[in-house]
């Protein structure tokens, strides 16, 4: 199962953080996009040769980096916006290809919640966005993964689904967050086993509806035990992201979710 490092967004940098997870067993990685735990304009070129080294000596990887939505927005009106979104991106891209990372998660954008532009004009935004983005990810050998959040204008599997439908290229999918759809009150079983051919990767975590959280297994609405069985007939755990969110003592609340997930019947062997 792949390691999400939030937890360690200010308290360490991403390669201190990994260094840590390692020693207590754990291998793949995805990384936050966030000042200062990981920065690609903090990030020197030797400085990211050094990191990728780090990598190869604890036997490492770093399936994904996030490049984050509350800072850009591909779809926003102002084409100086848009502009800078994909600038921010792209260089999440190069710091993806210097670290051999196979995919970069992107947030579709978001719109304005008051007098809000027609989602044609949205949408269009986005595409064109988009237009000068996947050309990179192909060249640099990455993807892009669009995540469900309940802040953007694609907030659903249903939304998300036909974007990917529509863009029809393997550098585009989707990475499905349980606990994001579950506060929206989409059933993240039933999406999973209906979407999972657009989906690349999953980001699990529990939580309420009342609240939005990325909590520790069982606490939440979540259905754990079918949630396993979707992912053992689709995706497989390999493709999991445990994207449990705590300050306070993240390896042990780690360890918590792995006997919690297998208690729940999910087979983490592999």
């Amino acid at each position: 199962m792949i390691i999400n490092t939030f937890s360690y967004l200010w308290s360490a940098t991403a390669i201190d953080a990994i260094a840590e997870l390692v020693e207590n067993g754990y291998k793949t990685f995805e990384v936050p996009v966030s000042s200062p735990h990981c920065w690609p304009d903090e990030i020197s070129a030797p400085e990211r040769t050094a990191i990728h080294a780090r990598l190869n000596e604890y036997g490492a990887n770093i399936r994904s980096l996030n490049a984050g939505g509350y800072d850009i927005n591909l779809a926003s009106p102002g084409a100086s916006m848009r502009r800078k979104s994909i600038e921010h991106i792209t260089s999440v891209i190069d710091l993806a290809e210097a670290w051999g990372v196979s995919e970069v998660v992107i947030s579709p954008g978001t719109r304005r919640p008051m007098i809000s532009p027609a989602l044609d004009k949205v949408h269009g935004w986005m595409h064109e966005s988009l237009e000068s983005l996947i050309p990179l990810a192909k060249q640099a050998g990455t993807r892009l993964l669009f995540e469900n959040t309940p802040y953007c204008f694609t907030p659903t599997i249903h939304d998300l689904a036909g974007v990917v439908s529509t863009i029809n290229d393997d550098s585009v999918k989707i990475v499905y967050d349980v606990a994001n759809a579950a506060y929206i009150g989409e059933d993240p079983v039933e999406a999973l086993l209906t979407h999972h051919e657009s989906i690349g990767l999953v980001h699990i975590s529990d939580t309420g509806t009342d609240t939005w959280g990325h909590d520790p297994i069982g606490t939440g609405v979540i259905d754990w035990n079918g949630l396993g069985k979707a992912v053992k007939e689709t995706c497989g755990v390999s493709n999991v992201v445990l994207e449990i969110i705590r300050e306070e003592n993240p390896l042990q609340e780690f360890k918590k979710a792995m006997h919690n997930l297998k208690d729940q019947g999910w087979d983490l062997a592999h």
